[in-house]
Protein backbone atom coordinates (compact mmCIF):
# COMPACT_ATOMS: atom_id res chain seq x y z
CA UNK A 1 0.00 0.00 0.00
CA UNK A 2 1.14 3.25 -0.45
CA UNK A 3 -0.01 7.12 1.11
CA UNK A 4 -0.28 10.16 -1.83
CA UNK A 5 1.42 13.88 -0.77
CA UNK A 6 -1.81 15.08 -1.34
CA UNK A 7 -2.17 18.42 0.50
CA UNK A 8 -6.04 18.36 0.23
CA UNK A 9 -8.11 15.57 0.28
CA UNK A 10 -12.11 15.18 -0.89
CA UNK A 11 -14.20 15.77 1.82
CA UNK A 12 -17.35 16.65 -0.39
CA UNK A 13 -17.01 13.80 -2.40
CA UNK A 14 -17.07 11.42 0.54
CA UNK A 15 -19.87 12.97 2.38
CA UNK A 16 -22.02 12.81 -1.12
CA UNK A 17 -20.73 8.88 -0.89
CA UNK A 18 -21.79 8.02 2.80
CA UNK A 19 -25.30 9.60 1.54
CA UNK A 20 -25.89 6.97 -0.99
CA UNK A 21 -24.88 4.27 1.53
CA UNK A 22 -21.04 3.33 0.94
CA UNK A 23 -19.92 2.27 4.54
CA UNK A 24 -16.31 0.52 3.84
CA UNK A 25 -13.91 2.59 5.79
CA UNK A 26 -10.78 1.45 4.10
CA UNK A 27 -12.30 2.57 0.69
CA UNK A 28 -13.70 5.94 1.97
CA UNK A 29 -10.46 6.84 3.88
CA UNK A 30 -8.94 5.98 0.46
CA UNK A 31 -10.99 8.26 -1.78
CA UNK A 32 -10.88 10.78 0.94
CA UNK A 33 -7.04 11.62 0.82
CA UNK A 34 -7.07 11.79 -2.92
CA UNK A 35 -8.76 15.40 -4.91
CA UNK A 36 -11.00 13.76 -8.22
CA UNK A 37 -9.96 16.89 -9.38
CA UNK A 38 -6.31 16.03 -9.87
CA UNK A 39 -7.43 13.83 -12.68
CA UNK A 40 -9.76 16.34 -14.92
CA UNK A 41 -8.81 18.11 -17.79
CA UNK A 42 -8.81 21.80 -16.42
CA UNK A 43 -11.75 22.72 -17.95
CA UNK A 44 -13.88 20.28 -16.09
CA UNK A 45 -12.23 20.24 -12.87
CA UNK A 46 -15.42 22.03 -11.57
CA UNK A 47 -17.43 19.18 -11.81
CA UNK A 48 -15.30 16.95 -9.96
CA UNK A 49 -17.71 16.48 -6.89
CA UNK A 50 -20.63 15.54 -9.24
CA UNK A 51 -21.20 11.77 -9.75
CA UNK A 52 -21.10 11.03 -13.40
CA UNK A 53 -18.15 9.88 -15.93
CA UNK A 54 -16.38 12.92 -17.45
CA UNK A 55 -14.87 12.65 -20.88
CA UNK A 56 -10.69 13.19 -20.34
CA UNK A 57 -9.84 12.22 -23.85
CA UNK A 58 -9.40 9.79 -26.41
CA UNK A 59 -12.64 8.59 -26.27
CA UNK A 60 -12.41 7.98 -22.91
CA UNK A 61 -14.32 8.73 -19.58
CA UNK A 62 -13.14 9.48 -15.54
CA UNK A 63 -16.16 6.86 -13.81
CA UNK A 64 -18.62 8.28 -12.00
CA UNK A 65 -17.58 8.44 -8.32
CA UNK A 66 -19.69 5.86 -6.79
CA UNK A 67 -19.06 3.22 -9.22
CA UNK A 68 -15.12 3.90 -8.74
CA UNK A 69 -16.22 3.21 -4.82
CA UNK A 70 -18.10 0.26 -5.67
CA UNK A 71 -15.68 -1.76 -7.59
CA UNK A 72 -13.28 -1.02 -5.16
CA UNK A 73 -15.46 -2.85 -2.56
CA UNK A 74 -16.00 -5.67 -4.47
CA UNK A 75 -12.51 -6.48 -4.74
CA UNK A 76 -12.35 -6.57 -0.92
CA UNK A 77 -8.43 -5.72 -0.52
CA UNK A 78 -6.91 -6.03 2.60
CA UNK A 79 -3.32 -4.50 1.96
CA UNK A 80 -1.42 -7.33 0.70
CA UNK A 81 -2.63 -8.03 -2.58
CA UNK A 82 -1.02 -7.65 -6.42
CA UNK A 83 -3.87 -5.97 -8.85
CA UNK A 84 -4.14 -6.01 -12.03
CA UNK A 85 -6.11 -3.04 -13.71
CA UNK A 86 -6.95 -2.92 -17.26
CA UNK A 87 -8.19 0.60 -18.10
CA UNK A 88 -5.80 3.49 -16.52
CA UNK A 89 -7.57 5.93 -17.76
CA UNK A 90 -7.01 9.17 -16.15
CA UNK A 91 -5.49 7.24 -13.14
CA UNK A 92 -8.13 8.40 -10.34
CA UNK A 93 -8.91 4.59 -9.83
CA UNK A 94 -5.73 3.56 -9.94
CA UNK A 95 -4.46 6.10 -6.94
CA UNK A 96 -7.66 4.69 -4.68
CA UNK A 97 -6.22 0.78 -5.91
CA UNK A 98 -2.50 2.25 -5.03
CA UNK A 99 -3.81 2.87 -1.35
CA UNK A 100 -5.74 -0.72 -0.79
CA UNK A 101 -2.94 -3.16 -2.09
CA UNK A 102 0.16 -3.88 -2.04
CA UNK A 103 1.08 -3.56 -5.60
CA UNK A 104 -0.67 -2.43 -8.64
CA UNK A 105 -0.34 -3.60 -12.05
CA UNK A 106 -2.25 -0.98 -14.50
CA UNK A 107 -2.35 -1.39 -18.34
CA UNK A 108 -3.38 1.46 -20.90
CA UNK A 109 -3.70 1.11 -24.50
CA UNK A 110 -3.61 5.35 -24.92
CA UNK A 111 -0.18 6.21 -24.53
CA UNK A 112 -1.39 9.89 -24.36
CA UNK A 113 -3.79 8.63 -21.15
CA UNK A 114 -1.06 6.24 -19.57
CA UNK A 115 1.97 9.19 -19.61
CA UNK A 116 -0.39 12.00 -18.32
CA UNK A 117 -1.52 9.54 -15.50
CA UNK A 118 1.89 8.19 -14.38
CA UNK A 119 2.93 11.61 -14.30
CA UNK A 120 -0.17 12.45 -11.88
CA UNK A 121 0.52 9.50 -9.47
CA UNK A 122 3.97 9.65 -9.87
CA UNK A 123 3.92 13.90 -8.26
CA UNK A 124 1.53 12.28 -5.77
CA UNK A 125 4.43 10.35 -4.69
CA UNK A 126 3.19 6.27 -5.32
CA UNK A 127 6.06 3.76 -5.51
CA UNK A 128 3.77 0.26 -5.72
CA UNK A 129 2.31 1.24 -9.57
CA UNK A 130 3.47 -0.18 -12.63
CA UNK A 131 2.72 0.71 -15.94
CA UNK A 132 2.19 -0.67 -18.93
CA UNK A 133 0.67 0.46 -21.98
CA UNK A 134 -0.81 -1.57 -24.83
CA UNK A 135 -3.50 -4.58 -25.06
CA UNK A 136 -5.32 -4.70 -21.89
CA UNK A 137 -7.40 -7.60 -22.67
CA UNK A 138 -4.43 -9.90 -22.27
CA UNK A 139 -3.64 -8.96 -19.57
CA UNK A 140 0.26 -9.08 -18.11
CA UNK A 141 1.47 -12.36 -18.30
CA UNK A 142 4.83 -11.70 -16.82
CA UNK A 143 3.20 -10.14 -13.67
CA UNK A 144 1.00 -12.74 -12.97
CA UNK A 145 -0.34 -14.68 -11.43
CA UNK A 146 -2.67 -11.94 -9.95
CA UNK A 147 -4.72 -11.82 -6.69
CA UNK A 148 -7.10 -9.66 -7.86
CA UNK A 149 -8.20 -7.60 -11.32
CA UNK A 150 -10.23 -5.02 -12.37
CA UNK A 151 -11.55 -3.93 -16.02
CA UNK A 152 -12.71 -0.25 -16.01
CA UNK A 153 -14.36 -1.01 -19.47
CA UNK A 154 -17.48 -2.69 -20.57
CA UNK A 155 -16.66 -6.04 -21.72
CA UNK A 156 -18.88 -8.70 -24.26
CA UNK A 157 -17.50 -11.31 -22.09
CA UNK A 158 -14.90 -12.42 -20.01
CA UNK A 159 -10.98 -11.88 -21.44
CA UNK A 160 -10.15 -15.58 -20.57
CA UNK A 161 -6.05 -14.33 -20.68
CA UNK A 162 -6.93 -12.14 -17.18
CA UNK A 163 -8.87 -14.59 -16.35
CA UNK A 164 -5.89 -17.18 -16.31
CA UNK A 165 -3.50 -14.58 -15.15
CA UNK A 166 -5.90 -14.92 -11.63
CA UNK A 167 -4.20 -17.01 -8.66
CA UNK A 168 -6.79 -19.82 -7.35
CA UNK A 169 -8.83 -17.92 -4.94
CA UNK A 170 -8.73 -14.50 -6.66
CA UNK A 171 -11.36 -12.68 -8.57
CA UNK A 172 -11.86 -9.97 -11.02
CA UNK A 173 -14.61 -6.99 -11.02
CA UNK A 174 -15.67 -5.48 -14.77
CA UNK A 175 -18.44 -4.18 -16.13
CA UNK A 176 -20.23 -7.18 -18.59
CA UNK A 177 -22.54 -6.50 -21.26
CA UNK A 178 -23.25 -4.84 -25.08
CA UNK A 179 -23.63 -0.85 -25.93
CA UNK A 180 -26.70 -0.02 -24.40
CA UNK A 181 -27.02 -3.28 -21.46
CA UNK A 182 -24.38 -3.74 -19.17
CA UNK A 183 -24.07 -4.96 -15.25
CA UNK A 184 -20.97 -4.73 -12.78
CA UNK A 185 -19.80 -8.60 -12.50
CA UNK A 186 -17.73 -10.51 -9.87
CA UNK A 187 -15.56 -13.26 -11.88
CA UNK A 188 -14.44 -15.83 -9.25
CA UNK A 189 -11.82 -18.50 -9.40
CA UNK A 190 -12.43 -21.35 -7.79
CA UNK A 191 -10.97 -24.73 -9.19
CA UNK A 192 -9.87 -23.03 -12.02
CA UNK A 193 -13.92 -22.65 -12.91
CA UNK A 194 -15.37 -19.25 -13.27
CA UNK A 195 -18.25 -18.42 -10.32
CA UNK A 196 -19.59 -15.24 -11.50
CA UNK A 197 -21.83 -12.87 -9.26
CA UNK A 198 -24.18 -10.07 -11.50
CA UNK A 199 -24.29 -7.10 -10.02
CA UNK A 200 -25.58 -3.30 -10.38
CA UNK A 201 -26.68 -1.92 -14.19
CA UNK A 202 -23.85 0.62 -15.10
CA UNK A 203 -22.51 2.57 -18.45
CA UNK A 204 -19.15 2.46 -19.50
CA UNK A 205 -16.84 2.80 -22.65
CA UNK A 206 -15.97 -0.38 -24.45
CA UNK A 207 -13.03 -2.75 -23.70
CA UNK A 208 -11.03 -2.66 -27.12
CA UNK A 209 -9.03 -5.29 -27.72
CA UNK A 210 -8.28 -8.89 -28.97
CA UNK A 211 -10.68 -10.28 -26.20
CA UNK A 212 -12.94 -7.38 -26.16
CA UNK A 213 -14.64 -5.60 -29.15
CA UNK A 214 -12.99 -4.69 -32.02
CA UNK A 215 -11.01 -0.84 -32.31
CA UNK A 216 -13.73 1.36 -34.22
CA UNK A 217 -14.15 1.97 -37.82
CA UNK A 218 -12.42 5.61 -38.07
Amino acid sequence: MATPRESSGDAPLIRFLRSRGVKDSRVLDAMGRISRARFLPTNEQDQAHEDKAIGIGCDQTISQPFIVAVMSIELALTGTERVLEVGTGSGYQTAILAQLANDVFTVERHRMLSLRSRGILDGLGFTNISFRIGDGTLGWPEAAPFDRAIITAAAPIVPISIFKQLREGGHMVLPLGDAETQHLTVVRKREGKMVTQTGIACRFVPLIGEQGWNEPKA
